[in-house]
């Protein structure tokens, strides 16, 4: 049963899951008004499921291979997300393009977080691309999944700097301590509808929508 006043998420991760862990301790401290209801991979001993089963949040492996298509593929996981009640998806390492059929039944109610400041370094590998071009700030952006491949709406964006000797690895463990805690903050801004898209903009406004989303 959902509790008044908050919105339901589902997170969708194929791997550690350390955002989900972010999402759910945010959650149980009362940071955001939001509950996990479900957590899906398409990774059988993908970690995100054990954090999510010691939590005591249901846990479902969806195989991609047991369906002819992507669509099919999404129609399961739709399934899935509908028969726990969930407003809000949250992609956390959900490494598998999102198609049509997972965007028309949430649309706009898909969010992701990328380890760049979008639009720069797309896709996988974001913190060696930036490395490799030299950049001296990356980071890491909140924003709303659609077709393309992190393209979409940007919510909420941290920057972070580039030391001489970084790694791969070093970077990315300092943009993921953004990341655990910008998403959560873009949630809560989901969650109290205080966002606003026109175009490829999102607005945070100042009042609040009982029914969250975006306006």
């Amino acid at each position: 049963m959902k509790q008044v006043g908050k919105i339901n998420i589902g997170v969708l991760a194929s791997g550690s899951g350390t955002n989900l862990q972010a999402i759910i301790d945010a959650a149980e401290a009362g940071r955001i008004d939001a509950e996990v209801r479900v957590v899906i991979s398409d990774v059988a001993k993908a970690y995100a499921l054990a954090r999510a089963r010691k939590a005591g949040i249901p846990a479902v492996f969806v195989e991609r291979n047991m369906f002819s298509s992507r669509r099919e593929f999404e129609g399961a996981i739709t399934a899935v997300l509908n028969e726990h009640g969930v407003e809000l998806v949250c992609l956390a390492g959900f490494m598998r393009i999102i198609g049509k059929a997972l965007l028309d039944a949430f649309p706009n109610r898909i969010i992701n977080i990328h380890p760049a400041l979008l639009p720069s370094f797309p896709g996988l590998h974001a913190q060696k691309q930036a490395l490799e071009h030299g950049v001296k700030i990356a980071g890491c952006t909140v924003h709303v999944v659609d077709v393309e491949t992190d393209h979409g709406p940007i919510i909420s964006q941290a920057a972070v700097e580039v030391k001489e000797g970084d790694t791969p690895d070093t970077l990315a463990d300092r943009i993921l301590r953004e990341e655990h805690r910008i998403y959560p903050e873009a949630i809560q801004l989901f969650a109290h509808g205080r966002l606003r898209i026109e175009g490829r903009r999102v607005y945070i406004t100042n009042h609040e929508s009982r029914n969250g989303g975006f306006e």
